[in-house]
């Protein structure tokens, strides 16, 4: 059995990505496939489920993702910053990647397991990075790690809240 995140809420299970620059979770989702695709794709809710407590609200950008598309984040790690990132893949409803400045990437895969069921995957690929192994000194990828089973789980209860 894979680890699990601990706490309250639900429990999203840490993927082995099998490469020292990844770290993925995933975990099963009561609504539909584009319900929950919809939430990603809207920049304005990523503060609703960022398990990190970084993501402050969207600063610029469309109200809905599209391949290319760019937005900005107001964002906060110890003291208050903007990003920019863009969005390298989507596929509606079933995959949404973006990078910032720095080219590591956050991805979201969904999987429509019926009519009212999803599988939810997040990976923070640091192999895409300007230099992957700062991110290291930085703790990134471990702290990457919990942020992700963290999101994965508000993303299930808001998502299941809605559905």
């Amino acid at each position: 059995m894979p680890p699990t995140v601990a706490g309250m809420g639900p429990r999203a299970d840490v993927v082995d990505t099998e490469h020292r620059y990844r770290r993925a979770g995933r975990i099963v989702i009561d609504a539909p496939v584009q319900e929950v695709f919809d939430i990603v794709a809207d920049p304005g809710r990523h503060a609703e489920f960022d398990g990190s407590g970084t993501v402050q609200g969207r600063l610029s950008g469309p109200d809905r993702l599209s391949a290319g598309a760019t937005f900005g984040m107001d964002m906060r790690i110890g003291f208050p910053y903007r990003i920019t990132n863009t969005v390298e893949e989507f596929d509606e409803p079933t995959v949404i990647a973006w990078r910032h400045l720095g080219r590591h990437r956050w991805r979201y895969e969904f999987r429509a397991l019926d009519e009212s069921t999803t599988e939810v995957t997040e990976t923070f690929d640091g192999s895409t990075a300007l230099f992957p192994p700062a991110l290291r000194l930085m703790n990134a990828y471990d702290n990457n790690q919990k942020a992700i089973l963290a999101t994965l789980g508000r993303l299930k209860t808001l998502a299941e809240s809605t559905a």
